[in-house]
């Protein structure tokens, strides 16, 4: 039975109606059009569909819509702000750390949710952090080497 389900979504607030036990990813893609989250594994191993919840990250495809409700989700499509990348994003440019792009949007996502309660993670936490997002492309020395320079960009600015 459809339910409305209310939450801010990239800053905004949002209503849907559907069933409190579909899950956030595809409420995110089919309900709203924001594909940038993507579909990997549909088990919460990859990483692919991970969202920011309340800044912490999360794995939409094992998230129902009911457990975001009055809650504050963030999406690829919500990263930059005022038409300007994020610095996590402008550092994955500059230092090529991504190559077919499929797990890009999560890596971001979990990067920014590390940097956001440790701004400044030495190598070995970036590793550690990021170990649960999977990346088929062998982009991972260039991923932490641009959250690295993301989080030295960042010092000093709110994200």
């Amino acid at each position: 039975m459809k339910r409305p389900i209310s939450f801010s979504l990239n800053g905004r607030a949002t209503q849907v109606e559907v069933d409190p036990d579909r899950t956030l990813l595809w409420v995110l893609r089919t309900d709203l059009g924001l594909t940038g989250t993507k579909y990997g594994c549909g088990k919460g191993i990859c990483g692919s569909c991970t969202v920011l919840l309340e800044s912490n990250a999360v794995r939409a495809c094992r998230l129902t819509v009911q457990a975001v409700k009055d809650k504050r989700v963030t999406t690829i499509e919500g990263l930059a702000g005022n038409g300007k990348l994020h610095p996590l994003q402008q550092a994955f440019i500059d230092h090529g750390a991504l190559q077919c792009g499929y797990c890009t949007p999560g890596m971001l996502l979990s990067a920014n949710s590390l940097l956001l309660r440790n701004p400044a993670p030495n190598r070995g936490e970036i590793i550690s952090h990021m170990e649960g997002n999977l990346c088929r492309c062998g982009s991972h020395v260039r991923i932490i080497e641009a959250i690295q320079a993301a989080a030295a960009a960042m010092k000093g600015v709110e994200g």
